[in-house]
Parts: structure tokens; C-alpha cells; sequence
């Protein structure tokens, strides 16, 4: 499952195609992904302008001239492959570890753009889902409503975190991963994150909080480790696509940079710690720490 910067990264690539162009034509090749494509998607897409690209969370929203919102989710195994007036090959904005290959029996949207662009869409799972909603009803819609606030942007700091955590019971790994509280967090930088900051998952998340809900130490600590590693991660094209192409061809991986993600039974990275990486499991997922310098 892509994660933010994974999410992001796709954000980056589409936009030079898609911001200020017109749908010329779109043509999907079946009637449903996860969910069905909305009535009359096709001629509701068709002339309208991308006035904005944005991420919120895991969903990309693109802004409309027609006063609609197209929302999109990668599901699992979705892409996109962008097309460029003139280009001499298609540019793949990700691909899975562990996915098939992308053949034409996967190809469910087709988006052509006015300036002769072409974006396909391929997911050969199918969990992935493309909703027109208005723009007006976009911020009470059930997707978004419940949303928490983007770690990447000054709403997330150490007040706003102490307050959220104040008196809670809840381990720290399952106060990140509460998606009405930090919005678009996942597992694999929720881990990398606590271990910069050398917290433990398991603590609970009350410790973020001191008296009279006042930050602690370790929320501020852990509020710039969630913006860093994020943001080196959208910097380095993410961690669960392999082969990512950014806009100006080169490639990147935030795999090589993670420090306890999936490293159980190797050595502690940081310098003069003894430990050994170990995998717990929590709410069902798998989380990495060192035992030693993450308390």
C-alpha cells in the first residue's frame, strides 16, 4: 500500500501534465475499480480544466473548472503512466514491489489532454477508486471529514500533538496511525519516525503531553522527526515503489535510508548503541525498534 510520500511523489509527477490542461477525452475500459466510476464520468471530465493538484492524505484531488473535484485513490497496485506531447515513451509514476507488470488488460482510464498528453491509469487489483465529487460538499464528505491535519504543513506541531494525546491510553504506534489525528501517516514511517525521535511504540502516548497539556520534550521531538523523515522520503521518490521515475527522469528509493524498518535481527544504526532491531506486532501490523535506545 503507497504511503504519503509515495502519494506524493505521484502528486509531483502528474502535475506538469495535468495543472492548467483540459480533458480533451477520457474513456474508461470498464464500468468499476473498487467502486463504480461515477455516472457519466467520461462526459463530466470532458472539457473541464485542472485548476489545482493536491494531495489530502493517500487522495489525490484534482480541482476543476467545472466546479467538481476528481478524487483518486491508488488502492494497492494503482499507477499512473504519463505520456507527453511528443515524448517518445510513456513515464511511469511508480511501480509496486511484488506487482505485475503493467500490460493493457489492467489499463482502466485513459484521460487525453488538449495539448495532446495522454494519462493512463493502471491497477491490476483493483482497489483503487475514482470519485467526482462537488466542490462545495468536498470538505463534509465522508473521506474527508474525519481527516487530522497534514504532518507536512505547520498545523502538525507539539501543541497540537499534546493536545490530542493529553490523558490518553493508546501506545504511541497506534496514536500516529489514527489517520483523524495525523493525516496519511503509515506504518513504515510511524517506525522510522519513533526511532529518530528514540521513543518505544509501545509507550503510551500521554507522554507527549505534561502538565496542563503542555508539550513535552518528546513531542517536540517527535513532530520534526515526522516532518524530516517524510520529507526525505518524498525527496528520495518514497519506499514502497520500485523503479520511480521523478519528472526529470532520475530515479530514487527511501528504502536504503530506513533505520529499523524492516530490519529485525540487524544491528542498532545509531552510533554507540549495542542493540538489536526487533519486530513487535501491534493492532495487527508488524513495528521495528531497537530495545535499547528507543524508550
Amino acid at each position: 500500500m503507497p504511503e504519503l510520500p509515495e502519494v506524493e511523489t505521484v502528486r509531483l509527477g502528474l502535475e506538469p501534465v495535468l495543472v492548467g490542461g483540459t480533458f480533451s477525452s477520457v474513456t474508461t475500459n470498464r464500468a468499476d475499480l473498487r467502486f463504480p466510476f461515477p455516472p457519466n464520468f467520461s462526459r463530466r471530465l470532458r472539457g473541464a480544466r485542472v485548476t489545482e493538484l493536491e494531495r489530502r492524505a493517500k487522495y489525490l484531488i484534482a480541482h476543476l473548472s467545472t466546479g467538481e473535484a476528481l478524487v483518486m485513490h491508488l488502492g494497492m497496485t494503482g499507477r499512473f503512466h504519463v505520456h507527453r506531447a511528443g515524448a517518445a515513451r510513456a513515464q511511469l509514476l511508480g511501480e509496486y514491489e511484488n506487482s505485475v507488470p503493467a500490460d493493457d488488460k489492467h489499463l482502466h482510464a485513459l484521460f487525453e489532454m488538449a495539448g495532446g498528453a495522454k494519462v493512463a491509469y493502471f491497477d491490476p487489483r483493483r482497489f483503487g477508486y475514482m470519485l467526482l465529487i462537488p466542490e462545495t460538499e468536498l470538505p463534509d464528505h465522508a473521506l474527508m471529514r474525519g481527516l487530522g491535519v497534514e504532518p507536512l504543513t505547520e498545523a502538525l506541531n507539539a501543541a497540537y500533538l499534546a493536545n490530542r494525546a493529553a490523558g490518553r491510553k493508546s501506545d504511541l504506534k497506534a496514536f500516529l496511525l489514527d489517520q483523524r489525528i495525523v493525516a496519511g501517516l503509515g506504518n513504515i514511517y510511524v517506525c522510522e519516525a519513533l526511532f529518530r525521535a528514540g521513543l518505544k511504540p509501545s509507550r503510551r502516548a500521554s507522554i507527549l503531553a505534561g502538565r496542563g497539556g503542555r508539550p513535552t520534550e518528546h513531542a517536540m521531538r517527535l513532530v520534526a522527526e515526522i516532518k524530516a523523515v517524510l520529507a526525505e522520503a518524498v525527496a528520495a521518490g518514497g519506499s514502497t515503489l520500485r523503479d520511480y521515475r521523478h519528472a526529470d527522469g532520475a530515479s530514487g528509493s527511501f528504502q536504503s535510508a530506513f533505520q529499523v524498518y524492516g530490519r529485525e535481527g540487524e544491528p542498532c544504526v545509531r552510533p554507540g548503541c549495542r542493540g538489536t532491531v526487533q519486530r513487535s506486532i501491534q493492532g495487527g501490523r508488524s513495528s521495528f525498534y531497537c530495545p535499547v535506545c528507543q524508550r
